[in-house]
């Protein structure tokens, strides 16, 4: 959608536009409630300065809205579709590839008590791999800023994709 059109929506048809990219309501109002924006740079920049004031529990209910990496989203919405996509560099039959995101994605779960996220566009299984075993070192503290910059690195993608 051109970045007119999404300045010329309802504020209600706007916010639905924009939950896919993160679940995190004071986000989506946020970034609706900025427009006017002249350019994308702006709205981008908005969401990313938006996302920066997120909380550890804003980022652990939007966690409930994202697949495990290397397992197909469940259910039909625009946020599965959006992951979906974003996941395509896992090939679902490469099975060495798959048990060994299982298995790093169930010592994550032990270790942090919540999903593996990171931001999957653009990148191969054995980048996210490789990144799921050094995140593996970092005590609760780092590793909670970075999911933070992970789901927001999304947020940011998803609504640059879907207002250009």
């Amino acid at each position: 959608m051109p970045l007119e059109e999404f300045n010329a929506l309802a504020a209600d048809d706007a916010e639905k536009m924009v939950e896919p990219c993160v679940a995190i309501p004071s986000w989506v109002r946020g970034v609706v409630a900025g427009r006017p924006y002249a350019e994308l740079t702006d709205l981008l920049a908005t969401a990313e300065r938006l996302a920066e004031g997120w909380t550890d529990d804003e980022v652990e209910n939007a966690l409930a809205d994202h697949p495990r990496i290397g397992e197909s989203p469940t259910g039909a919405s625009r946020s599965a579709e959006l992951s979906a996509r974003e996941q395509a560099g896992v090939d679902p039959a490469d099975g060495d590839v798959q048990e060994r995101l299982r298995a790093g994605n169930a010592a994550y779960e032990e270790r942090f008590g919540r999903i593996y996220l990171v931001r999957a566009a653009g990148r191969s299984a054995e980048e996210m791999l490789g990144l799921l075993e050094r995140r593996l070192e970092n005590d609760p503290a780092t590793e909670i800023m970075v999911t933070k910059e992970q789901l927001a690195e999304i947020a940011v993608l998803r609504l640059g994709g879907l207002v250009a």
